[in-house]
């Protein structure tokens, strides 16, 4: 009888692609992945700690999968990525339960994890988190399928003061451009759809290959792939969007008019002292320039409040900047401090009450900002791709190109015929409800 193993992942989607990797690997080496938990044999965790509220999250349900070792017929219970690589004798040590580690850069080694742990032996498999990302592994699909989402990139070399990631993943290593084509084309044969492009900072893809700045070259590349219809760009540093950037977005059909730009803030004080390589002239400038050359450009943004030393004055002038600037889609984060990082050592500290303040403000603004922007799409019509169906109605679900999977807004329609999930259909736009938007079949 084969080994039956259950599969458990969280945090962003770069770590869901490793899990992908991870459960390709394990169904090519003949055990049998099975979503029920109390029916495996071995539960696999794939972990973040990104944040605390990241990290809280994994504890939890490290511990609520462990509970499966009696009442289930766990026999191995694995700990995989972030929460693994950073606190890994720790855990071992205040979590018996678990099995075995596999660090970030070591989720290749699954499948030999596994065998071990099966036998009764305790892991702990931990590599350098430098090393090159592995290429042309077997890769299951977990999302619904017209989407799935291309790592171009392990690691980071920013060193923003606030983020744990580099001592996590290492610096940055680009894929080779023929593999990540190769990649794209076993995806969309599979029938993806939308390829979302992410790494920690997709600008920077290729500059450790020649000292060059590739991504353009890689999106014409993937441009050429037949059948494959929207390419979408997250996690885009905006010191790195360059002229050509711009251009290959404005004129390549294929790639959504969208870009993810996280900023963090506005300040130049609080930006240099987050380790950001930018400062207000330059954003403004080349938000300027973005809009100016693609003008039905959607720009999404996030922003970090709470930051120790960000002072009142500060958040009045991100506000300032958020209700001039009417960013398409924003999004708003509490600092959390986090220790080996250089801002946990920064002062004056900003109170938890203070920061949600801060939070809620800001939200309320951008809520607004939404609602305007909603109103105006009435009576556009629009390409959106079906996400499904509600229950035990006649609507449908579906996304323009304006918005990303689970993270933005969703448009609620009715249609004469039956939809399926990743068809593509022309809307007119007849109501805003918030955030989502209505229409009816063209």
């Amino acid at each position: 009888m084969k080994t039956k193993v259950a599969f458990v992942s969280l945090g962003c989607d770069k770590n869901l692609v490793d899990s992908e990797v991870m459960l390709g690997l394990i169904n090519e080496a003949g055990y049998e992945i099975i979503q029920d938990e109390q029916e495996a044999d071995v539960l696999v965790i794939n972990t973040c700690a990104f944040i605390h509220d990241a990290k809280k999250e994994s504890i939890e349900n490290i511990l609520e999968l462990a509970e499966y070792k009696k009442i289930g017929k766990c026999k191995a219970l694995i700990v995989a990525g972030c929460l693994a690589e950073r606190y890994n004798n720790e855990i071992m040590i205040e979590m018996p339960e678990i099995d075995a580690i596999v660090g970030t850069l070591a989720y290749d080694k699954i499948v030999e994890v596994i065998q071990k742990t099966v036998k009764g032996d305790k892991v702990v498999c931990l590599e350098d988190i430098n090393k090159k990302e592995i290429e042309g592994a077997p890769r299951i699909i977990t999302t619904v399928g017209h989407y799935e989402f291309l790592k171009i990139a392990e690691g980071c070399y920013n060193h923003c003061t606030y983020c744990i990631i580099p001592k996590l993943r290492g610096s940055y290593r680009s894929k080779s451009m023929d593999s990540l084509v190769s990649e794209a084309e076993m995806l969309v044969k599979n029938g993806v759809k939308e390829l979302i492009i992410v790494a920690q900072d997709v600008t920077s893809y290729g500059i450790d290959f020649n000292g060059e700045y590739e991504l353009p070259k890689l999106l014409r590349r993937l441009c050429k792939i037949d059948n494959l219809k929207w390419i979408r760009l997250l996690y885009c540093y905006p010191e790195r969007i360059s002229d050509e950037l711009i251009n290959t977005i404005k004129t390549e059909g294929k790639i959504c008019k969208y870009i993810d730009m996280p900023l963090q803030h506005i300040n130049d004080e609080i930006l240099k002292k987050m380790g950001r390589n930018t400062t207000k002239d330059k954003i403004v400038k080349l938000i300027t320039k973005i809009r100016t050359e693609i003008p039905d450009i959607t720009l999404r943004t996030t922003f970090i409040v709470g930051f120790p030393g960000e002072s009142k004055q500060n958040t009045e002038e991100l506000r300032e900047f958020i209700e001039e600037t009417q960013f398409d889609r924003l999004g708003v984060f509490i600092y959390s401090e986090e220790e080996d990082t250089p801002a946990a050592l920064l002062k004056p500290k900003v109170s938890g009450k203070e920061k949600e303040r801060r939070k809620s403000e800001l939200m309320q603004i951008q809520e607004s900002i939404v609602e305007r922007k909603a109103i105006d799409m009435i009576g556009k019509i629009l390409e959106v791709v079906i996400e499904g169906k509600l229950q035990d109605e006649d609507v449908y679900m579906g996304r323009t190109y304006r918005d990303t999977p689970d993270v933005d807004g969703l448009v609620f329609l009715e249609a004469d015929r039956e939809l399926m999930v990743g068809e593509f259909v022309q809307v007119r736009i007849t109501e805003s409800r918030g955030y989502d938007l209505v229409g009816k079949m063209e």
